[in-house]
């Protein structure tokens, strides 16, 4: 079993910037991608961050340019910075792992851009 813990959502003005963070625990050793999925009202979740252990990051269009993904190693941390954050950006994101057999979610963090 693998647990993701997310922190880092809240409100803020648009043209700001938050970053997330995910912390993997337990059966990590065999995880080969991390990353970001979001969610708002009404719609379909969407991925929009992945990265896959020595491949590279791979982002929903509409956030290129905007939002990065990076990982540390050594603290089994996954992050989200983002920047330029627009009102469509309002949703929860959830980080996701996989270990190519099962998926993984965190219990997700909302993110409201808002003036």
């Amino acid at each position: 079993q693998v647990q993701l813990v997310e922190s880092g959502g809240g409100l803020v003005q648009p043209g700001g910037s938050l970053r997330l963070s995910c912390a993997a625990s337990g059966s990590i050793f065999a995880i080969y991608a991390m990353g970001w999925y979001r969610q708002a009202p009404g719609k379909q979740r969407e991925m929009v961050a992945l990265i896959s252990f020595g491949g590279s990051p791979n982002y929903v269009d509409s956030v290129k340019g905007r939002f990065t993904i990076s990982r540390d190693n050594a603290k089994n941390t996954v992050y989200l910075q983002m920047n330029s954050l627009k009102p469509e950006d309002t949703a929860i994101y959830y980080c996701y792992a996989t270990n190519s057999m099962t998926q993984y979610w965190g219990q997700g963090t909302q993110v409201t851009v808002s003036s």
